[in-house]
């Protein structure tokens, strides 16, 4: 029977089936062995069959993977030669951001809006807890809001705290299967709380002495919207690797950068030290952003050493 996966917990999946009923399932032996590179080979979002179990109510084997739609993956953490699948055959990805409590570097943003241009899927930047923005902050979030739109990315400001955005976002989730991702204490557990007051998701403060959000979500998991459309909402991420990508490849994944690559002089053209490079000119006359260059460098430094 055909199904789908709503959480992983490592070794047993949580499943729902066409007809709606919910089981528990694991993988079939050899399931385990056909994405290598993957420490997941089964995902939340994939589409999937089920043999029952005997043995048990509601228990389940995953005997197949249907062919994703898409899907995102990162660096497993603390395996630099293996990916792990964050999720599959979404519609969008949403990465929550915030400029305190804690502070969300453009490297992280940028590295997970690589990982969505890779695989096709459109991705949206929420900047939250307005309510807690300084001028400071405030004016970082002008000059960051300016810098995507001009690429073509989607910016929200809100605050679940006091309301701002809030309805802008959901609107947004209708009728789709959205990836909600960010670092911990961004506030993704609190937003899906205002989406699902029934559910009330664990939240937490974000660590005085460090400043930095601590995981309230273990495993990532789907739930399906009252309005139509699934979100699935993602442990707190420290670090986001870029996976799967080679050198040359990477500035295709940069859309102010890929408009620019037919001017290249090399079609291999790392935009590094090669002549007649079209980004490093683009540099220069404004039209690529210092700041997302250096982001660029710095995931370029951070794949997989080849020659090509």
């Amino acid at each position: 029977m055909k199904a789908w996966v709503y959480k992983s917990t490592g070794s047993w999946y949580q499943v729902k089936t066409e007809a709606g009923d919910w089981g528990s399932a694991r993988i079939k032996g050899k399931l385990k062995l056909d994405e290598s590179t993957a420490t997941n080979p089964v995902a939340v979002g994939d589409e999937v069959e089920l043999e029952e179990e005997a043995g048990g109510e509601n228990l389940y084997m995953i005997t197949a993977i249907h062919d994703r739609k898409n899907h995102i993956n990162r660096q497993a953490p603390g395996q630099r030669m293996h990916q792990h699948v964050v999720a599959a055959n979404l519609d969008q990805a949403l990465v929550f951001a915030t400029l305190r409590e804690p502070k969300t570097s453009s490297g992280f943003i940028d590295r997970y809006l690589v990982a969505c241009e890779a695989y096709h899927i459109p991705a949206i930047i929420i900047f939250n807890k307005a309510d807690i923005y300084r001028s400071k902050e405030t004016t970082l979030f002008e000059e960051l809001n300016h810098l995507y739109q001009d690429i073509g990315y989607r910016v929200v400001l809100m605050s679940v705290h006091d309301g701002r955005g809030v309805a802008e976002v959901k609107e947004q989730l209708k009728g789709k299967t959205t990836l909600i991702s960010g670092h911990s204490g961004v506030g993704k557990s609190s937003f899906i709380n205002a989406v699902f007051p029934e559910r009330q998701l664990k939240t937490q403060e974000v660590s005085g002495w460090s400043g930095k959000g601590m995981h309230t979500t273990t495993f990532a998991e789907m739930f399906d919207l009252p309005f139509g459309g699934k979100i699935i909402d993602t442990p707190g991420l420290r670090e986001f690797g870029v996976k799967g990508i080679e050198k040359p490849e990477l500035s295709h994944y940069f859309p102010e950068m890929r408009k620019l690559l037919v001017h290249c002089q090399f079609n291999n053209c790392i935009h590094i030290n090669e002549p007649g490079c079209a980004v490093k000119k683009g540099l220069e006359e404004g039209t690529v952003s210092v700041e997302r260059y250096v982001s660029y460098c710095n995931i370029l430094d951070s794949l997989d050493n080849r020659t090509y």
